[in-house]
């Protein structure tokens, strides 16, 4: 598992949102799905940012101090100061911001279940064949 498996993860999660976002509106409120929307997108923009200064400062070639300077900039302060003045404008509820939020780990666990169940990070089961076939 490397960081094409947080960005799957944050594929998987941004349909999923989506879907049940749409699900949530007709059934409920706009506002609650609005807000598990929200929620969801702001925990997809917080792990994108870790990807990607992740990706910067370990990198083989020389770490770029000023793209992860920027990075660093914009995720610590500015995604923080959004977030709280989302959970702080009381438009959204509390509760489908932090559903929203909750999904991203959801979808991890999950994952992870999946490629735990099909053995596909055991060594020498993912392209072991069936006896008898060449």
């Amino acid at each position: 598992m490397g960081l094409e498996f947080i960005t799957r993860i944050i594929k998987t999660t941004a349909v999923v949102s989506l879907v049940v976002s749409l699900c949530i509106s007709y059934y409920f409120d706009w506002k609650i799905g609005l807000g598990f929307l929200v929620g969801a997108a702001w925990s997809l923009v917080n792990l994108f940012f870790i990807r990607t200064l992740i990706k910067e400062v370990v990198s083989p070639n020389e770490a770029r101090k000023s793209i992860t300077a920027v990075l660093a900039l914009l995720k610590f302060p500015l995604l923080y100061v959004a977030g709280y003045f989302i959970v702080a404008s009381e438009f959204f509820s509390v509760y489908a911001l932090l559903a929203g939020f909750s999904l991203l780990f959801a979808v991890i666990v999950l994952k992870v279940l999946g490629r735990l169940i099909l053995g596909l990070d055991v060594p020498g089961v993912r392209n072991k064949q069936p006896e008898g076939t060449a």
